[in-house]
């Protein structure tokens, strides 16, 4: 940290980002790609000076570039970042690694190893290199698991850039079903690795009305096991493509193919990413496909399945006005509060999607109906209150309606004359209603994200 953002660390309440295209194809790039323009805000105060930082990782531990807009950065600064960006990268091509998987694939299955230290598959003659390394290198690797990554690779699980939360046996099921009953025949995966797999599995395997599938995920481990018409290595906080133009029109081709009919795009991002920031990379990808319809007219989009928590509701939603969520609830095999049976409402991640509600289908075997009032599928919880019209229920609970504050609330919750809205009955009370409003001016009619000049 240098003295000037030492000098903010104190007094700063925060930062917005500035989601603009322009700004964006001519930021700097650290090892993740095109950084982000950040704008820090104060109260009462005007910003401070806006500065470049990585894309993907809010952790300077795992990222620490750091570039003031308004730098002067010399040629041979920017050449030594250039190179200090690839040296960063993946040691072997995308085309070299996946070699190794044809190799390897060749071999019989005791002579197959890979090394979780070095995040590589093993060719005869390399096991002595990898000696110091005996308790992560797993021998003996079957055909099924080679087609099926996510099973041997080790999750990431760093919250704060790229955490990997890889989807059960019955929410891939649940997607596949959903996309066929669409009358889809491929699905654009961002960040969902263990739904490709299943997809490409089937395929394999010849299995009658079987998908297509393209994988974009910043897990550059990946390589190993997908050709580069399979997969590309992507990140989606700023719509990158690490190996340039081949792999992005691998994905052009993929998601513009039959005139873009067809297509489906289902993103599983990481839940400490910036919402704006996803949902910004979601709708350049949304006009990409609508940029290539023959009609330019329609008012057809790209069908989109977002996995997100439900507190995160009001920002997607607000960023993507066509979208709705779902109450289907989903399930992670890595995550233990995840998964449903392990707390009485079960996984707080739901589906967001512009996929209409009544085609959004949700499995009546796990207890989901239809509401014919909503007109959509809600969970066994969610009842209709005939005083908001709706099925109001969010994270899994029965919530009931409070007249004074003229909306369903969540079970526990009591009205509060003092703070004038149902909160826990052990709450501290908001005294101070100043506290309320734009963090950057003060004024209380207004909030910060409501600004016109930042997104």
């Amino acid at each position: 940290m240098n003295r000037d953002e030492d000098k903010f660390a104190g007094t700063s309440l925060g930062v917005d980002v500035v989601l603009d295209e322009e700004i964006m194809r001519n930021a700097p790039h650290c090892v993740h790609g095109p950084t982000l323009l950040f704008e820090r805000y104060f109260r009462g105060q005007k910003s401070g000076r806006r500065f470049f930082a990585c894309s993907a990782c809010r952790d300077r531990k795992d990222c620490d570039f750091f570039q003031y807009e308004d730098d002067k950065v010399s040629e041979i600064r920017k050449q030594a970042r250039a190179e200090f960006n690839q040296s960063k990268q993946p040691q072997y091509s995308h085309q070299e690694y996946y070699q190794r998987f044809e190799a390897t694939m060749n071999l019989e299955p005791s002579q197959r190893g890979y090394c979780h230290k070095c995040n590589l598959l093993l060719l005869p003659g390399e096991t002595k290199a990898h000696q110091d390394h005996t308790d992560r290198v797993v021998k003996g690797l079957t055909s099924d698991q080679m087609k099926e990554p996510s099973h041997v690779l080790d999750p990431i699980e760093n919250k704060k850039t790229n955490a990997q939360y890889l989807y059960n046996t019955k929410a891939v099921g649940f997607l596949i079903s959903t996309i066929k009953s669409m009358g889809c025949d491929r699905v654009l995966c961002v960040g969902t690795p263990r739904l490709h797999e299943s997809i490409m599995r089937s395929k394999v395997m010849g299995e009658k009305d079987s998908l297509d599938s393209l994988l974009l995920d910043i897990d550059h481990r990946y390589y190993q096991f997908y050709p580069p018409n399979c997969y590309c290595r992507y990140n989606m906080f700023n719509h990158h493509f690490f190996d340039g133009a081949d792999s992005q029109q691998t994905f052009q081709k993929f998601l513009l193919q039959n005139g873009g009919q067809g297509v489906v795009m289902v993103t599983d991002p990481p839940f400490g990413g910036l919402v704006e920031v996803l949902a910004f990379t979601v709708n350049r990808i949304m006009s990409e496909w609508k940029a290539g319809q023959s009609d330019s007219c329609s008012d057809s989009e790209l069908p989109v399945i977002w996995t997100f928590p439900y507190f995160q509701e009001f920002r997607i939603l607000k960023s993507l006005p066509s979208f709705h969520m779902s109450d289907y609830k989903v399930e992670y095999d890595n995550h233990a509060l995840f998964q449903c049976g392990k707390k009485n409402k079960g996984s707080p991640v739901r589906l967001f999607t512009n996929i209409p509600p009544l085609q959004f289908k949700l499995p009546e075997d796990d207890g989901y109906r239809l509401c014919t009032l909503c007109q959509r599928y809600v969970s066994a919880e969610n009842i209709h209150c005939t005083k908001c019209g709706k099925c109001t229920s969010k994270d899994g609970r029965r919530y009931t309606h409070c007249d004074q504050c003229n909306k369903c609330v969540k079970p526990g919750r009591v009205h509060c004359i003092s703070c004038n809205h149902c909160e826990l009955p052990d709450h501290v009370c908001v005294q101070n209603r100043a506290l309320v409003g734009c963090h950057i001016c003060g004024d209380p009619t207004h909030k910060r994200r409501d600004r016109k000049s930042v997104v």
